[in-house]
């Protein structure tokens, strides 16, 4: 193992933890008052997935190619109706409260938290292309150091949606749908060009 696969699997990380970064701020936005333990939570369930999501690749293009191949196109749609329905859940949540009481006791569900991780990660899968010639060792390393990174730029992209949601208040719900439906629609905007 040397510098450069170390320094590619950092800046793959970098560069998938993105999405997931931007998702943790709406939910800290949505979600100001969030305890440390729950933000573990949420930047570790983020980066499980980014580091299942390139060994499944890996998998499949080790093992399965041509099933891949055919699920590929398909990856920027999930992402974007994941994305679209989490966006839209918080929009309408937004605009129909019953008060502010309810509001204040509101967190993010556990079925809420898994989808948005798949949404974030799913573009991970292609990673599996790029880590394909890695043995089984060097690509569960890879991963690792991928989901290392995630967790890292998730805490931080809480922290950063903990001070927007005490500054926005009453307007963190509405910006935090927002965040999530223009995520969708750059995954699957950038996957058309």
């Amino acid at each position: 193992m040397d510098f450069l696969f170390f320094t590619n699997s950092i800046l793959l990380g970098i560069a998938l933890a993105m999405d997931a970064f931007s998702v943790s701020i709406a939910n800290a936005i949505y979600e100001p008052k969030m305890r440390f333990s729950r933000m573990c939570l949420i930047a570790g369930c983020y980066g499980f997935f980014q580091f299942l999501m390139p060994l499944t690749g890996w998998f499949c293009v080790n093992m399965i190619l041509h099933i891949f191949s055919a699920f590929q196109k398909f990856i920027p749609v999930i992402a974007l109706v994941l994305l679209l329905f989490l966006g839209s859940k918080m929009l309408y949540e937004a605009f129909h409260e019953k008060g502010e009481n309810e509001k204040s006791f509101r967190k993010l569900s556990f079925a809420v938290l898994l989808l948005q991780g798949i949404a974030t990660s799913i573009d991970a899968l292609s990673v599996g292309f790029t880590i394909s010639e890695y043995d089984l060792l060097h690509a569960l390393l890879s991963s690792l150091i991928i989901a290392i990174v995630t967790f890292l730029i998730c805490m931080s992209g809480l922290k950063v949606g903990k001070k927007l949601g005490e500054v926005l208040s009453g307007k963190a719900e509405i910006l935090g749908g927002v965040i999530l439906i223009f995520i969708g629609l750059e995954i699957f905007i950038r996957s058309l060009l």
